[in-house]
């Protein structure tokens, strides 16, 4: 049977493994490490939590793994329960079961944890992402040409807008995103240096933000065979995943071609190369 692996925090109890009569010797920090080293062997981890036992059951630790996927956190069960792994004493390790009566909201990963995610599933070269638009809305009242050149004065803080697509060539996939950033300006404090930094970190946020909506319209199918799979969901099936504000700004991107650019983050922030035949921006108030 398949199972699909989204790119959302892991709630399912049977993607959890507790683990018990872990010895009191090595520090917390210590044991998680040991634990992260043993178990991310059978599949992408999402946490690994170490806590002291309860003082009626005496010295030592327990520990809460998450898996993203279901299939691997019973393979780890069924091959490291009542094993000594890395100490002196076997531990114990039961494996949570799934109870579809609750539902849970997923909570959309980070870009950072989505990447993590696709790199694991579809390789380091799998995947790529291609930014449409990157667009500052912090004065749309006022028309320059160097937007840099705007004061700072004139601003009460910076706001970007980023559309961009998930691209993965193997499976003939786009997955489009959009996000938006803003950043508060101290008009009395901010100098020069201070504005640059700012409107690099908006920047690079707008860009976070869009790649997680990118991600949250897709799902990882991994067959019975090993085998990887990529199932896309429409706009609609997702909104949860953007905040009311983005929906109101959302940019409609349609009909464009793909050219991968072969210019990291930084240098497509200022050289966009893409193909653009249909791009419409709702009106700002």
């Amino acid at each position: 049977m398949a199972e699909l692996v989204p790119f959302a925090v892991p709630t399912g109890s049977d993607k959890t493994l507790l683990v018990w009569e872990l010895s009191s010797g090595p520090t917390a920090e210590a044991l998680q490490h040991s634990l992260f080293t043993v178990f991310s062997q059978f599949g992408l981890l999402y946490s690994v939590r170490v806590f002291p036992n309860a003082a009626v059951a005496g010295p030592g630790f327990y520990a809460v793994i998450k898996f993203y996927s279901a299939r691997d956190a019973y393979r780890a069960q069924k091959a490291c329960n009542q094993k000594q792994l890395f100490q002196k004493s076997p531990v114990k390790i039961r494996l949570g079961t799934q109870h579809k009566a609750v539902q849970h909201n997923a909570l959309a990963l980070n870009s950072s944890r989505c990447q993590e995610l696709a790199n694991y599933y579809f390789g380091f070269n799998g995947w790529s992402k291609r930014i449409i638009k990157l667009q500052d809305l912090s004065d749309p009242e006022e028309e320059t040409e160097n937007e840099d050149m705007v004061a700072p004065l004139q601003r009460q803080s910076l706001k970007f807008f980023c559309a961009l697509e998930v691209v993965l060539p193997s499976y003939e996939c786009r997955s489009p995103g959009v996000g938006m950033a803003e950043e508060p300006l101290d008009n009395l404090e901010e100098g020069p240096l201070s504005l640059l930094m700012k409107r690099k970190k908006t920047q690079k946020l707008a860009i976070q933000k869009a790649m997680t909506d990118a991600f949250q319209k897709l799902q990882i199918v991994v067959l019975e065979s090993g085998k990887i799979a990529v199932a896309y969901r429409s706009c609609e099936e997702v909104t949860d995943a953007r905040t009311e504000e983005e929906l109101q700004d959302l940019i409609q991107v349609s009909c464009f071609s793909w050219k991968p650019c072969g210019q990291g983050e930084e240098e497509c922030l200022s050289d966009l190369s893409f193909e653009e035949q249909e791009f419409t921006v709702p009106e700002l108030d």
